[in-house]
């Protein structure tokens, strides 16, 4: 019999840190963005306007997983409501809970959330890899829990599976793709000297947590010098709205072994970088960019190829380049994984209520759209045919 518990304050989570880090070793799919490492930065710098509740699952005398969610408000078109959510906000590409069998997890958290004061109108679980690493565990949790669900497509992420030599990968790649790679190694190479180097300590726990500030401001310089120092979306390395949390997560990551710092030098001159986590072979490519007064010849792209063949030297598994701007990765991937989001409504919330309809409403009118042309291609090509 599982006994749950509920944790609302972020520094009465530090007793469990060696739980924590020990059950995300076994987690399938495990993420730095699941650590507490990552959590606490998180929280430090977005928790307003927020309420913890992350619960802590024991099975006797051992704790078996660790459900992270919060309360948020957000806005609808019908007006706000409060969802009981992942920490997560879109930093990466998946999410879900800290244990090897997150199925049994998270179904223990879902009968106990029935059970206390309901502070949410929607659970409202986001960021979910159903297809891959969850294998239907969120499905199956929630209809173990008798909790109704409606199941959305939330996002696209393009990833590069690194379980192959690089030639093999780089024939893999299309005819334009490959000529455009070498392309940039031939034009830059006579440009000057080429330098690729991947800073990556394994944390304090192996005596490597030096932040190295000296490389991480080359990336902040770039990103600053390259499209991102305009960028308005405040998510970018070097803008000021999130520049901190970046710092802070920097240094976080250092000590939890997750940095994985890429750049490429031009005879001696910083001119390209790509910054990412990395856990267990997975990498993660967060922020990346160049600089056009060192060379316009493709820096980027060459970067990015000397990473992933390194990357297949080293032994990693899978490079997620995330979310978004597919076309533009299209010469790289090797597959498109998507992300889902899991609603339930609340049968004691009006405003869920509302929302459902509003849900169902907009599904009819999409699946009747999607069957009127369906019908019209079949009409044309029935007519075609004669």
């Amino acid at each position: 019999m599982s006994n749950v518990i509920e944790i609302n304050n972020i520094a009465d989570l530090k007793e469990y840190r060696d739980d924590w880090n020990r059950l995300l070793a076994v987690t399938p799919g495990g993420s730095f963005f699941q650590s507490l490492d990552w959590l606490a930065t998180y929280w430090q710098h977005f928790s307003a306007k927020q309420y913890l509740r992350v619960f802590v699952v024991r099975d006797a005398h051992e704790i078996t997983g660790i459900v992270p969610l919060c309360v948020r408000r957000i806005r609808t078109k019908l007006g706000s409501c409060s969802i009981l959510t992942y920490p997560f906000d879109d930093w990466g590409s998946f999410y879900g809970p800290v244990s090897a069998d997150s199925e049994t997890t998270l179904n223990a958290v879902l009968n106990l959330i029935q059970e206390s004061q309901r502070d949410w109108d929607l659970i409202d679980l986001r960021c979910v890899d159903a297809n891959g690493f969850d294998a239907g565990n969120t499905e199956r949790a929630l209809g173990t829990a008798h909790l109704a669900f409606n199941k959305f497509v939330w996002d696209q992420t393009a990833c590069v599976d690194l379980n192959q030599d690089w030639e093999t990968y780089l024939a893999g790649r299309s005819g334009k793709a490959r000529q455009t790679y070498l392309r940039a190694e031939k034009r830059i190479a006579k440009e000057g000297e080429i330098e690729f180097m991947r800073y990556r300590p394994r944390g304090e726990q192996f005596g490597e947590s030096d932040p190295r500030w000296d490389l991480y401001e080359i990336c902040e310089a770039i990103a600053r010098k390259s499209w991102q120092g305009s960028s308005t979306t405040g998510t970018t390395l070097s803008h000021e709205k999130v520049a901190q949390y970046f710092r802070d997560t920097h240094e976080s990551a250092t000590r939890f072994g997750a940095v994985d710092l890429n750049l490429l030098f031009l005879s001696g001159e910083p001119a390209a970088f790509n910054y990412n986590y990395a856990y267990q072979g997975r990498v993660y490519s967060l922020r990346m960019g160049f600089d056009p007064s060192v060379s316009n010849k493709g820096l980027g792209r060459l970067l990015m190829g000397r990473m992933i063949q390194n990357s297949t030297e080293a032994g990693d598994q899978i490079l997620d380049i995330g979310p978004g701007s597919l076309a533009a990765k299209k010469n790289w991937y090797t597959s498109v994984e998507t992300s889902f989001r899991y609603v339930h409504y609340s049968p004691a919330s009006k405003m869920a209520k509302a929302l459902q309809m509003s849900s169902r409403i907009a599904n009819w009118y999409r699946d009747r759209f999607a069957q009127e042309s369906l019908l019209s291609e079949q009409s044309e090509l029935s007519v075609s045919q004669k």
